[in-house]
């Protein structure tokens, strides 16, 4: 299984040309490898993509959906009512023959889960799911994965230093908070606090499922309490720009704990995989592409995020210097990583089989009704990943 400790944290540049779909037009001379993927040309619409991508995802406009925002070109056109952006799906300015369709998640549809939304909403292509919610809907919204955009979860625990200068990681967190009282406060239906519990590393009496992912609650414990979050937002979130707060936080990534599913992952219902792989086939490679060039110069789907939040106008705030620190921190820990191979965006067999049997154990437990028959090999594939494509 592929760790976290040894993954490489790479400097972003641009990457290889796409060779499974990309018919190559430039010279030899290119000066780097942006540009030579910029003189390629692919052509979705050939490889039976339909006319109009559409994506769910799964929260509002932000860095961590960065590769989806890369791929729209200067037709983009946001629908404020329906908090979604349409236009011609773009490859280092190029058009690949098809619409790409990308619709806000959380508030937006009423905070359904996606995979349900993709069972309700037939329109919607694929979507951003995560593998411990694969697992609990295998039966009722089976989903299949093709590509991963982060490498490792970002979910996280953070606490305030000076309460708790001891608490160096998740490991110290159950004696912490059993001796001051606090309560390390989550989303309510979070299965990994289940397995958290069972695992030792919380008590029961130190949980609290009512966060609803507002700070007051945080700010009015004073640093007793602890709290969820995203470790590529909340940390810079709270010493920036909540004025109650103010001041630096610590955290710890779940995943370190050995719940560590895959987060966003890009996933199609599963019955309706096999009509769309050879459009996933072209697909693939191409959102690889997208993310490198993302991390490489930002700049324009950073702009577009920024323009999506204001327009959506959900209550969600997403400032620039939120957009910075995620971007690098998706980077400097291994978010956003090509493990311990070169391509991005495939999945761990190893890792996807470990936390398969973690987590259907915990929903067995909470009377979760799964598909018995499912396997871990159900849930993913790695098959269109191009493993020339990665960050370098």
């Amino acid at each position: 299984m592929r760790s976290r400790t040894t993954r490489r944290v790479a400097a972003v540049a641009g990457l290889v040309a796409l060779s499974t779909v990309l018919t190559a037009c430039g010279s030899s001379d290119d000066k780097d490898t942006k540009a030579s993927a910029a003189s390629a040309t692919v052509d979705l619409a050939k490889a039976g993509c339909p006319a109009t991508i559409v994506v769910q995802t799964d929260w509002n406009p932000e860095s961590e959906h960065g590769h989806l925002y890369e791929m729209f070109g200067p037709d983009a056109k946001i629908d404020a009512g329906k908090k979604s952006v349409s236009g011609t799906l773009m490859l280092d300015g190029k058009s690949t023959g098809v619409k790409l369709e990308v619709r806000a998640g959380g508030p937006a549809i009423g905070y359904t889960g996606v995979g349900a939304q993709m069972y309700t909403d037939k329109s919607i292509t694929m979507g951003y799911i995560t593998t411990d919610d694969q697992i609990a809907n295998s039966k009722k919204t089976p989903t299949k994965a093709f590509f991963a955009p982060l490498d490792e979860s970002p979910i996280m625990v953070m606490w305030d230093p000076k309460t708790y200068p001891d608490v160096k990681s998740v490991k110290d967190i159950k004696a912490a908070l059993d001796k001051s009282g606090g309560v390390w406060r989550y989303f309510a239906g979070s299965a990994y606090q289940d397995y958290l519990r069972d695992a030792g590393f919380v008590s029961k009496k130190s949980q609290d499922s009512s966060y609803d992912g507002t700070p007051a609650n945080f700010v009015a414990a004073g640093g007793k309490d602890m709290q969820q979050g995203f470790a590529s937002a909340e940390p810079y979130i709270y010493e920036h720009e909540i004025k109650n707060w103010d001041k630096p936080v610590k955290y710890a990534l779940v995943s370190e704990t050995g719940w560590n599913p895959y987060q966003s992952e890009m996933a199609v219902r599963t019955a309706d995989f096999t009509k769309l792989t050879p459009c996933l086939k072209a697909l693939t490679p191409v959102l690889q592409q997208a993310e490198v060039n993302y991390f490489a110069d930002p700049k324009a789907a950073d702009a577009l995020i920024q323009d999506l939040v204001a327009q959506y106008n959900t209550g969600w705030t997403y400032s620039p210097g939120v957009a910075d620190y995620s971007r690098k921190t998706m980077i400097d820990i291994g978010l956003v990583s090509n493990g311990d191979n070169k391509a991005i965006g495939d999945f761990d067999p190893a890792r996807m089989s470990t936390f398969f049997d973690t987590a259907s154990k915990i929903y067995t437990k909470l009377g979760t009704d799964i598909d018995p028959s499912v396997t871990a090999e159900d849930l993913y594939t790695n098959d269109f990943i191009d493993p020339s494509i990665g960050l370098k």
